[in-house]
């Protein structure tokens, strides 16, 4: 089979840079073309990315049903607000095209959950965008944890806390200000630290509890959260969530975005591991896990990079050539988490759990 063809229904920055650039190679000084995927098209109801699309040689199209009827696409990775993911998804399963979703996958587990059970039906690949388990830096913390490196591991922090919300205008945007969209530093944010802590630790979460930060922001949504999981093999960690905390600066916010896995023998700190960065030439920080034995440190970096954002999309695109497809029920799990974590703290921090 010929390498996949995928189309882009949204359009926005993070599109254009993170997934169209880098994922799919469009930005070809910087990387190599992906042998099984190759973006040809994108749509937005922004008429005015048309100008950005067709400078990266993609087909422009008037919207995402004239997408769904072009026999040349045989995929879509959907990239718009979260609350027309599904409806998205939906369209493109039900028009036999393969989909990747921006996380989340959709915005209540009610339909993340038929999607998956579309997705069965028709035979189709369905996978979310989540794309921190590529880091180099993170598949070594796994590989360190999983290969006895720190002991016995009994606890592990996972952590993304900075500040947004502020300034009226990020107050104003869907983060800030609509819960239903999974804004919130829980839905937005907490949910990468749950994915990234069920690599990490090789296990799935299976109960949580959490409650909110005391409230000081103007904004209509938590400003932070503490959510504690269990984890199915025994392990315990903790996921600190917030849009409150200033962190210094860009430096400061950047090197906390990561997490500490605590070991009898050693403890695991990343620094700048769960953000978008990959470890390429360039980036605004230097991405490092470090080994403390407490006697001596260890250092890993990046040495050859791999785009995280075209570890998605190849996963993706080798299931449908090989005929094996994603069922996304990943995507489901961690809409199940995000929606317990909110239960929880809404009882006051009770225990709740998620199959």
């Amino acid at each position: 089979m010929q390498a996949v063809r995928y189309a882009m229904i949204g359009f926005g920055g993070i599109a254009e840079n993170r997934i169209a650039k880098e994922g799919f190679a469009c930005d070809t000084a910087r990387f190599r073309p992906l042998k099984q995927a190759v973006l040809v098209g994108a749509t937005d109801v922004n008429a005015k990315r048309r100008r950005a699309a067709q400078a990266l040689g993609l087909t422009w199209y008037r919207d995402a049903a004239a997408v769904l009827r072009d026999p040349a696409v045989d995929a879509v990775f959907v990239a718009t607000n979260n609350l027309s993911h599904a409806e998205l998804a939906r369209q493109a399963l039900e028009a036999g095209k393969a989909v990747i979703v921006e996380k989340p996958l959709a915005p209540t587990s009610r339909a993340a959950r038929m999607l998956v059970k579309l997705a069965q039906k028709k035979r189709l690949s369905l996978s979310v965008d989540h794309m921190m388990t590529h880091n180099v830096l993170n598949l070594k913390a796994r590989e360190l944890v999983a290969g006895g490196k720190l002991g016995t591991v009994n606890d592990a922090c996972f952590h993304m806390q900075f500040a947004y919300g502020y300034d009226p205008a990020e107050a104003a945007t869907w983060r800030c200000s609509n819960r239903a969209e999974m804004g919130g530093p829980i839905g937005d944010v907490a949910s990468h630290c749950f994915y990234m802590a069920e690599f990490v630790l090789g296990s799935r979460i299976k109960a949580v509890r959490a409650v909110y930060y005391p409230k000081r922001m103007a904004i209509k949504v938590e400003d932070g959260a503490l959510v504690q999981c269990d984890l199915a093999n025994g392990m315990t960690c903790s996921a600190l969530v917030s849009f409150c905390d200033a962190r210094g600066g860009l430096g400061g916010t950047l090197s906390n975005l990561g997490y500490e896995i605590y070991g009898d023998a050693a403890v695991l700190r990343g620094y700048g591991t769960m953000f978008q960065l990959s470890g390429h030439a360039g980036e605004p920080l230097k991405l490092r896990l470090e080994v403390d034995s407490f006697a001596r440190q260890q250092t890993f970096t990046v040495k050859k990079p791999a785009n995280i954002y075209q570890g998605v999309i190849a996963e993706h695109a080798a299931s449908v050539v090989n005929g094996k497809p994603m069922a996304g029920e990943e995507g489901l799990h961690n809409v199940l988490l995000c929606e317990a974590a909110h239960a929880s703290a809404q009882r006051g921090g009770r225990t709740v759990a998620v199959r």
